[in-house]
């Protein structure tokens, strides 16, 4: 590489962005119930959002591809993902709503959510071709989600292999997907439940996930992240699987707690480091992303990170 090429060290995510209208409570009502809540929050949101705003956190240039819309949470929007050091040049104001997502959280810290595309819908190809062929030199590695239009997945991902990045699917929310598109992960994360959902084999422990692990490796995934909260993760590579120990904490909301893991993943990678160091720095912010509430303000900066990591390490 010649001194006047930069670094491809970037990371490019092609997701969602929503406005997240979120409620606290002690418990979830039940059908047709109304029960008092302790704590509304209105911040920026999308799977596809938190991740680039986590990628930036932990120090990567980072660039976000999506659409909002026109109205009034655009300013939440663009100002949430500007504060974390995200390029917005590729992210497309439309006519009409932003996305948004309705997310109740219980006293055991765990969520429900109906995401509401809206803007996200207006995705193009010719909107993502753009964005990854002006990228392309500067960034490794691409994050994208499943809250995109699906038509688009495929496109998405060989798109950014063809012009030489590793692709990084998280599989959220869980979706049957064409065979074609298996073949261009470079690494799937999914979750416990999503591995499930997805492969068919319940993955309930260090076991069953590297069996699920296998299983979208004879799809064509490079390779595969089990992530499963408090057990820890299951990296399963063509040369051999390996655990990564869980960090022990309190949950107080596991909202975003994906999104800081896929951003730091990302970052990571776009570094260079290997997959299993990755995936130490990704569950180190995880784990700190479950103490805090809300979405994109939980999702922790690199020194919090790296001292956390540090201090598992003494």
């Amino acid at each position: 590489m010649t001194n006047d090429q930069p670094a491809r060290t970037g990371v490019v995510i092609v997701g969602s962005v929503t406005a997240d209208v979120t409620t606290f409570s002690q418990r979830l009502p039940a059908r047709g119930e109304t029960i008092l809540g302790d704590q509304f929050t209105l911040l920026l949101g999308g799977k596809g959002a938190n991740q680039a705003v986590a990628a930036g956190l932990a120090g990567a240039r980072t660039s976000f591809v999506g659409c909002v819309g026109d109205d009034l949470f655009h300013d939440l929007i663009v100002d949430g993902l500007s504060s974390a050091g995200v390029d917005l040049t590729h992210l497309r104001t439309v006519p009409g709503p932003t996305g948004i997502a309705h997310i109740r959280v219980d006293a055991s810290a765990q969520n429900d959510i109906v995401m509401v595309p809206l803007a996200n819908a207006q995705l193009s190809a010719e909107q993502i071709d753009a964005a990854l062929e002006a990228l392309a030199p500067t960034t490794s590695v691409l994050l994208t989600q499943l809250e995109t239009p699906a038509s688009l997945t495929l496109h998405i991902t060989q798109r950014a292999r063809q012009l030489g990045m590793t692709v990084v699917l998280d599989p959220a929310p869980a979706a049957t997907l064409d065979a074609e598109v298996w073949r261009s992960i470079d690494i799937v994360t999914p979750n416990e439940t999503e591995a499930t959902l997805i492969s068919g084999i319940e993955v309930t422990d260090a076991a069953s996930a590297e069996e699920a692990g296998r299983w979208f490796l004879a799809q064509g995934v490079g390779s595969a992240v089990i992530t499963m909260a408090e057990k820890g993760s299951c990296v399963v590579t063509a040369e051999g699987t390996s655990f990564i120990e869980p960090i022990p904490v309190e949950p107080i909301d596991t909202t975003a707690a994906g999104d800081a893991y896929a951003g730091y993943l990302g970052a990571a990678l776009a570094e260079g480091w290997n997959l299993a160091d990755a995936t130490r720095l990704a569950s180190a912010a995880g784990a700190i992303a479950v103490t805090r509430q809300g979405a994109s303000p939980s999702l922790p900066r690199r020194s919090e990170v790296d001292a956390l990591l540090a201090a598992q390490q003494k």
